[in-house]
C-alpha cells in the first residue's frame, strides 16, 4: 500500500505550480493559509489548536502543530490532512503528544506544492545552530529560481513547498545567531509572506516588506501570541497589541519581544482581498473592521448602481455583509433568497461539468417563496471565472425570479495573483476577456455592475487611489504588482522562446 505521502515522481518546477492529482482546480478562488504561534505557556499546544480552529476559514486541506519540549529538549510535531477539529480534538491524543511551552501551527490551503503529507506545515529541520520549525502564509514569487540555485549547490529538498526554500536558505547562512540566519534568508525572497518560526528558545514572526500578508501580535496573561487575524486572539481570550509592521521581524524570548527592521523602507501595501473575501468578518485588519468595510462596499455599490427592485439577495456567505449594506443604502428589503448548506464537505474539486453542477445544487438551494415573481438584486463579493455565478443565476431564475440584477462588491478581477491566492490564470478570468456587457450576456442577467475602483477605495477609508503610491495591493484589479515576479517572468520568457522556435 502506498504511504499517505505517496505521489508520482514529477519535476519540482512542475510540482511547485498549483495543481492536484485529480485534475485542474475548479474552485473559483482559494483561501490563503493561516498561522499561529504562542510563547511561554504550559498549554501552548491547546491554545494553538484553538487559534487554528478560529483560522480554519483560511485553509481546510491540512493542519499541523510543532512544539518545543523543554524537558525533553526536542521538537514535537503533529501534521495531518483535514480539519483542525478532526485532528486536534481534546480526545484525539495529538495534543498529549505535543508537550512544551512554545508552539506554532498552520492551516494549509495549497498555492504551491501538492496536497500530500510531506507538504503539510509547520516544517522542521535540525540546523547547525539548533532546530528550526517554520509555518508560512503567502507565496514567494522567486521560489523556483532560488530552488534551482540551491539544488545546483547540493541542497536536497524533502517537499515541494516554497516554505522549504526559506529553511534551506537559513541553513546556508554563515551568521552566528539563528534569528540572523533566518533574516539572511528573508532578504533573498520576493513576494508576500507572514511567517512564524520556532527555535529551541524563541518564537519569531516576520512579515514581508510590502505587508501583503497579515500578521498580528497579541498577549495572553503576559505570554506573546502571533497569528494571521485578530479572530484567533478572541478565540483564546488574548488581547490585541498591534499589527506586525510591513518588513518587521519580531524575536520573542524569555526577555520579551525584540523588534527588528532588516529591510529597506518601502510603502506598505496590504492585500485588498483580505477585506473583500479572505479575512473572517469579525476580524480587525489594520484598524478597520472587516465586516464594516464589506458593508460599506455594499452601500457605495448601491449609490453607484441603484436599480428599482423588490429584494436584495446575497450570494452566501461572502456576499452577506455587502448585501446588507446595499439594502440599507437602497431602502430595498433584504432577504436570504439562497440558503447555503454548510455541511456539504469538500466539493470544490470535481472532474466533470455535471459533477460541478451537482456540487452547486448541494451547496446552494433557492428560497423559492421569497424569490418567486420578485425583481432580485443578487450581491456577491467577486466574480472570478463566472461559472459558479452563472449557475447561481440560473438557479434563481428557475425559482421564479422576474428579474435578476447582479451587483459585485469588488472591481472586475482582470489579473491573477502571485502572493498566496489560488486564482485562475489571466486567460480564465472572465473580466480579462469580456466587457461588462459581454459578461452580462454570459451570466444571463438583466443588468450587471461592479463597484468602481474609486468607490472601493472610498469604502476602505482611503478617499481615492493614488496611482503613484497605491495604499493597497490592488494588482488583481489594476495589474500594478508591488514586487518582482521572477518565476512568472521566467515562465513567460520560456514560453516566448518555445513559440519562436516553433515559428522558425
Amino acid at each position: 500500500m502506498a504511504s499517505p505521502d505517496h505521489d508520482e515522481h514529477q519535476d519540482w518546477d512542475d510540482d511547485f505550480r498549483p495543481v492536484v492529482k485529480d485534475g485542474p482546480r475548479h474552485r473559483s478562488m482559494g483561501h490563503k493559509c493561516g498561522v499561529f504561534g504562542v510563547f511561554g505557556r504550559d498549554d501552548a499546544a491547546i491554545l494553538t489548536a484553538l487559534g487554528l480552529h478560529a483560522l480554519q476559514h483560511r485553509g481546510q486541506e491540512a493542519c499541523g502543530i510543532v512544539t518545543f519540549d523543554n524537558k525533553g529538549g526536542a521538537f514535537r510535531s503533529e501534521r495531518h490532512m483535514g480539519l483542525v477539529g478532526d485532528n486536534f480534538a481534546h480526545d484525539s491524543g495529538a495534543i498529549s503528544r505535543l508537550p512544551g511551552r512554545a508552539a506554532i501551527g498552520h492551516n494549509r490551503y495549497s498555492t504551491s506544492g501538492r496536497v500530500v503529507l510531506r507538504n503539510i506545515q509547520p516544517i522542521y529541520a535540525d540546523l547547525a545552530h539548533g532546530g528550526l520549525a517554520i509555518a508560512h502564509n503567502g507565496n514567494i514569487t522567486n521560489a523556483r529560481a532560488l530552488h534551482r540555485d540551491l539544488v545546483q549547490n547540493g541542497a536536497i529538498f524533502q517537499s515541494t513547498m516554497d516554505t522549504e526554500v526559506v529553511l534551506q536558505l537559513t541553513a546556508r547562512s554563515v551568521r552566528n545567531r539563528l534569528e540572523d540566519r533566518f533574516i539572511d534568508a528573508l532578504r533573498q525572497l520576493d513576494g508576500g509572506y507572514a511567517i512564524v518560526a520556532l527555535t529551541n528558545d524563541k518564537l519569531i514572526g516576520a512579515r514581508d516588506p510590502w505587508g501583503l500578508r497579515p500578521l498580528v501580535l497579541g498577549e495572553l496573561d503576559g505570554s506573546p501570541v502571533l497569528c494571521s487575524e485578530t479572530c484567533a486572539l478572541d478565540a483564546i481570550g488574548a488581547s490585541f497589541i498591534r499589527n506586525i509592521d510591513a518588513g518587521e521581524v519580531v524575536v520573542i524570548g524569555k526577555d520579551g519581544v525584540e523588534s527588528l527592521t532588516p529591510f529597506p523602507n518601502v510603502r506598505a501595501t496590504p492585500c485588498v482581498f483580505e477585506y473583500v473575501y479572505f479575512a473572517r468578518p469579525d476580524s480587525i485588519m489594520h484598524g478597520r473592521s472587516v465586516y464594516e468595510t464589506r458593508q460599506q462596499f455594499g452601500r457605495i455599490l448601491a449609490r453607484e448602481s441603484h436599480i428599482d427592485a423588490d429584494l436584495i439577495c446575497p450570494v452566501p456567505d461572502g456576499g452577506n455583509p455587502s448585501a446588507l449594506g446595499y439594502a440599507e443604502a437602497s431602502g430595498i428589503a433584504f432577504g436570504f433568497g439562497i440558503i447555503r448548506n454548510h455541511y456539504v464537505g469538500r466539493t470544490f474539486i470535481q472532474p466533470t461539468q455535471s459533477g460541478r453542477q451537482r456540487s452547486i445544487s448541494r451547496k446552494h438551494a433557492p428560497n423559492r417563496p421569497i424569490l418567486e415573481g420578485k425583481r432580485v438584486v443578487l450581491v456577491d463579493d467577486s466574480i472570478v471565472r463566472g461559472n459558479t455565478s452563472q449557475r447561481i443565476v440560473q438557479m434563481i431564475r428557475d425559482a421564479g425570479a422576474a428579474e435578476i440584477h447582479f451587483r459585485v462588491a469588488s472591481p472586475p478581477i482582470k489579473h491573477p495573483d502571485f502572493y498566496g491566492i489560488d486564482m485562475p490564470s489571466k486567460e480564465e478570468l472572465i473580466a480579462s476577456s469580456m466587457s461588462i456587457e459581454q459578461m452580462k450576456r454570459y451570466l444571463k442577467v438583466d443588468s450587471l455592475a461592479f463597484i468602481s475602483l474609486g468607490g472601493f477605495y472610498e469604502a476602505m477609508g482611503s478617499g481615492k487611489r493614488n496611482d503613484s503610491l497605491p495604499q493597497f495591493a490592488d494588482h488583481c484589479f489594476t495589474g500594478d504588482y508591488p514586487t518582482a515576479l521572477v518565476d512568472r517572468d521566467h515562465d513567460m520568457a520560456s514560453k516566448e522562446q518555445q513559440l519562436s522556435l516553433l515559428d522558425d
